[in-house]
């Protein structure tokens, strides 16, 4: 009788076998599959009760090179490296280079935030942020007169 098993792509024959395929099914279970686009740079986000503590992972930057805008009540956080193309890259013989120049960029809802507040500072790689929250508005009573 038959067994059923199911169909498995992945399995190679030797003589099948391409060293090159192999590397990049390598790269791809380790550092995922989109292993050369990074999209966007990580962030924690905490509530210390009268502010928020923003915390953004930003690895290789200098503090010159990370820019921070705030418009129609929106954080906008940038980081670039810039490239710089020297006569010494093209003499190495890169079998494969990974590391690139590019850029970052993440934005942030800031409607209930006290922008005037808002205090950055950069150590070891990660960008922090504290955003005070606007004061609650408590809506004005007044006593109305019945005619």
């Amino acid at each position: 009788m038959f067994e059923i098993i199911p169909f498995d792509r992945h399995i190679r024959h030797l003589a099948a076998m391409d060293p090159f395929r192999e590397f990049d099914e390598l790269e791809r279970s380790f550092f995922g599959s989109n292993s050369s686009m990074v999209s966007a740079f990580r962030t924690d986000v905490i509530d210390t009760g009268d502010a928020y503590k923003l915390e953004a992972e930003l690895p290789g930057f200098d503090k010159e090179d990370i820019q921070l805008n705030v418009e129609n009540d929106c954080l906008t956080v940038t980081a670039e490296h810039k490239s710089e193309k020297k006569e010494e890259d093209e003499k190495k013989n890169f079998i494969k280079r990974e590391r690139f120049y590019g850029s970052y960029t993440r934005s942030f809802d800031v409607s209930g935030i006290n922008v005037d507040g808002i205090e950055a500072t950069y150590e070891n790689g990660v960008l922090t942020l504290n955003l005070p929250k606007k004061a609650a508005e408590i809506p004005a009573s007044r006593k109305l007169e019945i005619k």
